[in-house]
């Protein structure tokens, strides 16, 4: 039990020196890792909104939107799959009660159509992993075909919404450039944003709220201007709003190219004005539609669409190669910087709306964390001078693996750029005292051993390997208990499983591992007659 492999010695070491290496970044002050050179790596533990201060902000999605979204979505393919059969005959494909519909012109291409939208895969067998159909296909009056979209296709189509909405989130505050902030869902339709050390959330609301849809498509010429101001629009077309001039425009339904497409987006500013624009790159796909249909439409007009509101309408001098295009609007230069991140990060499929949101000042969490370096100074004290007390040099020794304990915790969380929070500390400090009683449980049996009449090595030995038993059993339902926390609870209650579980594993190493390596060197070096404990 005492006797250690010289390559176990290395590897116990070694674990030693390298994590608490690892901890020395997270705590130096930031203006001091500032000035550290960029390649020096220094993985650091980021705190927490209860301790570094920052914004909180839920968001609610209107899940209702992903239904009649789908349902537009469906008209648009429907179209374009029925647009390549020339010989099939449509009418107004038309979106209503809930459902697309659609008028054949000959009777005898029910079968055609059908066939079409089945090799499009836009009416499948089954959908997502369920196998469960997402739309319901009938033919009504012989010639009308009524698409239906089913309840298993709506929840999935809400569950991916959410799914997708809670990246784009991600991917728009990381655009930010913050540090370690907390996005998670709550419940089928929230999401929870926690930005640490952000402490003003007008930014972010307005960059979260905006869904960042992007569409151009072609203005339609032939469209009255008197039905148009009345809100009526021609077969096929739609009518938003153009704020830039205070009217309402008419525009084709298809859609030339969407922010699918789109691979890039950058705030500039124009050559010519000055005035701040955002620039766009599209992908290969959409570059060559965009020089298609410019090239087709020279003296035409298309409209740029951001969350349906016409932001920009020009007219089509030449065909436009390259892949890109520009939108100018009046942007002053922070909102042509948020339209290129939101653009950038993908839109939301889905509006979300704050419905709940508070700034925590960081002069509370200074406090938080004053608060908790005194209690620990004042408790990890009072441990260092009980086992001194009782212990003598046994005592040194789980003092020493006490403050290797603290140093493994904060390096193994700088690896996983972890965040600490104020139940984190709890946790912390709760291993603390896991590791204080396992040397407790330790010295203990030693001296029950000396008491029996063993010499010292075998007390010693004895003493290590039958505390080390109780000592797993005990920590293994911690464990256990600290997985349960994680996996059924949320924010922080997981942040407590975490840095608890963390603390256990490091606490077992020093107390039966590093201990012993140093009480074996120190009984092979010097040989004690008696030993005091």
């Amino acid at each position: 039990m005492l006797d250690f492999p010289s390559w176990k010695k290395w590897l116990t070491w070694a674990t030693v020196i390298v994590f608490s290496l690892l901890a020395v970044p997270s705590l130096l002050p930031e203006n001091i890792r500032q000035q550290v050179p960029a390649w020096v790596p220094m993985p650091a533990v980021n705190l927490g909104l209860d301790l570094a201060g920052g914004s909180y902000i839920l968001l609610e999605a209107k899940t209702e939107d992903v239904a009649t979204n789908r349902l537009e979505s469906m008209r648009d393919q429907v179209q374009t799959s029925l647009g390549k059969a020339p010989r099939i005959g449509v009418g107004d494909i038309s979106v209503r009660d809930g459902r697309v519909s659609f008028l054949l012109r000959d009777a005898s291409q029910v079968d055609a159509a059908r066939q079409r939208l089945l090799d499009d895969g836009l009416i499948g067998s089954g959908a997502g992993l369920t196998g469960q159909r997402e739309w319901d296909l009938n033919v009504v009056d012989t010639q009308r075909f009524v698409i239906t979209p089913t309840s298993a296709g709506e929840a999935q189509a809400v569950e991916r919404a959410m799914q997708d909405a809670t990246e784009v989130v991600r991917r728009r505050i990381d655009e930010l450039g913050t540090r370690e902030p907390t996005i998670i869902r709550q419940g089928a339709n929230r999401i929870v944003v926690q930005v640490p050390g952000l402490q003003n959330p007008e930014e972010l609301k307005s960059l979260l709220g905006r869904t960042a849809r992007l569409e151009f498509k072609m203005v339609d010429e032939n469209a009255d201007p008197a039905l148009v101001a009345q809100g009526r629009a021609p077969v096929g077309s739609e009518i938003l709003p153009y704020p830039a001039f205070q009217q309402r425009i008419a525009l084709k339904r298809q859609t030339i190219i969407s922010g699918e497409q789109l691979t890039d987006a950058r705030q500039e500013f124009s050559p010519e004005s000055g005035a701040p624009i955002v620039t766009m790159r599209f992908d290969t796909t959409g570059g060559r539609a965009f020089a298609r249909t410019t090239a087709q439409n020279v003296g035409k007009r298309f409209a740029i669409i951001v969350d349906d509101v016409v932001i920009s309408a020009p007219s089509i001098r030449s065909e436009i190669l390259g892949g890109s295009a520009l939108i100018e609007g009046g942007f002053t230069t922070e909102s042509a910087n948020q339209l290129a991140i939101a653009l950038r990060s993908g839109k939301l499929p889905v509006d979300l709306t704050v419905i709940e949101e508070s700034t925590i000042s960081p002069e509370l969490g200074a406090d938080s964390i004053r608060s908790g370096v005194i209690a620990g100074i004042v408790g990890t004290g009072a441990v260092v001078i009980l086992m001194l007390v009782a212990y003598l040099r046994f005592g040194v020794y789980a003092n020493i693996a006490l403050v290797v304990n603290v140093l493994m915790i904060i390096g193994i969380m700088a690896i996983f750029n972890a965040t600490l929070t104020l139940p984190g500390i709890a946790g912390f400090v709760l291993t603390i005292g896991a590791a204080v009683d396992a040397n407790v449980l330790i010295n203990e049996r030693i001296r029950e051993e000396q008491r029996r009449g063993r010499t010292v090595i075998a007390s010693v030995e004895f003493g290590y390997k039958e505390a080390s038993r109780a000592i797993f059993d005990a920590n293994v339902t911690n464990v256990i208990a600290a997985i349960i926390m994680f996996v059924f609870g949320a924010g922080p209650v997981r942040g407590f499983a975490v840095v608890l579980t963390i603390g256990i594993v490091t606490s077992v190493f020093t107390a039966v591992t590093f201990t012993r390596l140093m009480v074996a060197e120190w009984l092979k070096k010097n040989r004690p007659k008696q030993l005091v404990i």
